[in-house]
């Protein structure tokens, strides 16, 4: 067993203890003697230990923990808002048992609502600190909802903490080569949870308020239509977030592409668009390079754009099949696009978009996943419409996505 897997052990057992006995109680003592010791050991190999808790995965540094996979404690320390938790200092042996006993009273409290928790950001000392996984750095952290508290459907959804976390992840690739990878994760966590309430399932898809921000909010549009299309398709919890991460990161080279080739008004020339296409073999680079193992991510940024009857880029040599998710992004990544005002054009009616889908069935997009697509797309109008009609009968005034932006 790891130093960092035997401490994580030990930590629980000294929570679940502390809970049990009072403060004078020796198992109380002997608990809390044992775990600062192991944290003392793993102090003397990595000055800054820091874990986080991503529902059934629990990480260390960057390095995921394969044998606390599942590990009941992660998510009870997720749902209690410790998602991360950083060793930053010297830590005393008060300090620790005094960090273990806010730990316990998070633990009996009942669980903070969502907008609480989204509020909560990092607690502790100077040299204990925890909270939401968010941006490193800044004092602030992404959003978290604790997947036990889903929030009740609504007509509209804020998602500023995920899409000023994609504008710093990008900003972190840009100029430090660096891709923030547990960022990217509690973002499609906190995305799927947005997806579902209570009763009906609305996607929060954003518009832009200017032509810049299309690369983050395409992004985080694409990985919500992804994980609905894998959920709609039957995929498990575990392959609709591993889409959903592929969804989020799939046009990530984009952010080596110049703005005014981008954004550019008029029609690429040779050269601009052999730039422009060159974003999927840059995204695929940007995401092999990672600490983590990501290859699906990175098949998906590489082939996102290529057709079921080979058109597209990159062309291949050899040809083959592309990854199921691959297909499934690629999709989703169309209709955004296209229903999205660009510099060079205006959006697309949802309706005309739905319809180029089908008609691109078994030659652009695979037949199955653009006709599981298109339905999913119209029964989630039909909701949306019958919504905004029962709210506005009722004399609210709902903001309802538009069908045009």
């Amino acid at each position: 067993m790891s130093e960092p897997v035997r401490f994580l052990t030990t930590f629980a057992q000294s929570v679940a203890t502390m809970a049990l006995y009072g403060a004078s109680h020796p198992a109380r003592t002997r608990s809390v003697d044992a775990s600062y010791r192991l944290l003392c050991d793993l102090r003397a190999h990595d000055a800054r230990p820091e874990f986080s808790f991503l529902g059934d995965e629990v990480v260390y540094g960057q390095l995921p923990l394969r044998e606390m996979r599942d590990w009941e404690w992660g998510a009870r320390l997720a749902a209690a808002g410790v998602q991360r938790l950083e060793f930053a200092t010297e830590v005393t042996r008060d300090e620790f048992e005094a960090f273990l006993e806010g730990i316990v009273t998070r633990l009996a409290l009942p669980m903070l609502d969502s907008s609480q928790m989204r509020h909560a950001g990092a607690r502790g000392s100077g040299a204990i600190r925890y909270g939401a996984i968010g941006i490193r750095g800044e004092n602030r952290f992404a959003a978290f909802v604790p997947e036990a508290r889903l929030p009740s459907p609504t007509l509209s959804y804020e998602l500023t903490d995920e899409v000023e976390t994609i504008e710093w992840m990008h900003e972190q690739v840009k100029t430090r080569n660096q891709l923030p990878l547990l960022e990217a994760e509690s973002v499609v966590r906190s995305l799927a949870v947005a997806m579902h309430g209570d009763q009906e399932m609305l996607l929060p898809l954003l518009s832009l308020r200017e032509f810049d921000e299309y690369t983050t909010t395409h992004s985080l549009n694409v990985s919500v239509l992804t994980m609905a299309l894998a959920e709609a398709m039957g995929m498990g919890a575990r392959d609709v977030r591993a889409f959903g991460v592929a969804g989020l990161l799939h046009d990530l080279g984009k952010t080596r592409i110049p703005l005014e080739v981008l954004n550019k008004p008029g029609k690429l020339t040779d050269e601009e668009r052999s730039v422009m296409q060159r974003h999927t073999i840059e995204g695929a680079r940007i995401i092999l390079e990672g600490d983590r193992d990501l290859d699906l991510a990175a098949a998906v940024a590489y082939e996102h754009h290529i057709m079921i009857d080979g058109g597209g880029y990159p062309h291949r040599r050899i040809a083959r099949k592309c990854h199921c998710a691959s297909t499934l992004v690629h999709v989703c990544d169309v209709y955004d696009a296209l229903r999205t005002h660009r510099p060079y054009r205006v959006a697309w009616e949802t309706a005309a978009v739905l319809d180029y889908i089908e008609q691109g069935a078994g030659t652009d997009f695979d037949r199955d996943i653009a006709h599981t697509f298109v339905d999913l797309m119209r029964r989630m109008e039909g909701r949306i419409e019958h919504a905004s009609l029962a709210e506005l009968r009722s004399g609210v005034h709902a903001a309802v996505p538009a069908t045009s932006p």
